[in-house]
């Protein structure tokens, strides 16, 4: 028997995950600006914004990871291919993450508190979104149990 095919029962999750992180992201804009305005001035509302938008991108990122991942992998989650892509774009979101914080570290237009408070409320809250959304999914498996009969011409098994 060979293993299901992820890819048809997942493609949803991930799309979902996607409009929430749109929905995040609009959230994180207006409260993050709006903060850091009021508390830095425009350096602020630019760390704000750059620190949505940042947020957004890394968690696009992880989600399109897998989407291309299953594709590659034809749907088998247990496949090199679908390891080394979401591990390897997982990477280059770590070495992405280190560089803009280098090159922002020190610049006058953007206020780097804010600009780290808002990446971390984006992190924490696409961890809360990947939860729920997987949380809430309902991915059949199609696992033979004792008991079970197989239809000859069907290899799904029936309870």
């Amino acid at each position: 028997m060979t293993a299901p095919n992820a890819l048809d029962h997942v493609r949803p999750v991930f799309r979902r995950i996607l409009t929430w992180a749109a929905l995040l992201a609009v959230g994180l804009a207006v409260v993050g600006g709006v903060v850091g305005l009021v508390v830095a001035g425009t350096p602020g509302l630019v760390g704000g914004l750059l620190g949505a938008v940042l947020s957004v991108v890394f968690l696009g990122l992880t989600a399109v990871s897998v989407l291309v991942a299953l594709r590659v992998s034809k749907g088998q989650m247990i496949s090199g291919a679908f390891f080394g892509i979401v591990m390897g774009t997982w990477i280059l979101k770590f070495v992405l993450f280190l560089v803009v914080l280098i090159a922002l570290r020190d610049r006058a237009w953007v206020d780097f508190p804010v600009l780290a408070v808002v990446i971390i409320v984006g992190v924490v809250g696409s961890l809360v979104i990947d939860v729920v959304a997987v949380a809430k999914a309902r991915i059949p498996i199609a696992v033979r149990l004792p008991g079970d009969t197989v239809d000859p011409g069907n290899d799904t098994p029936r309870p």
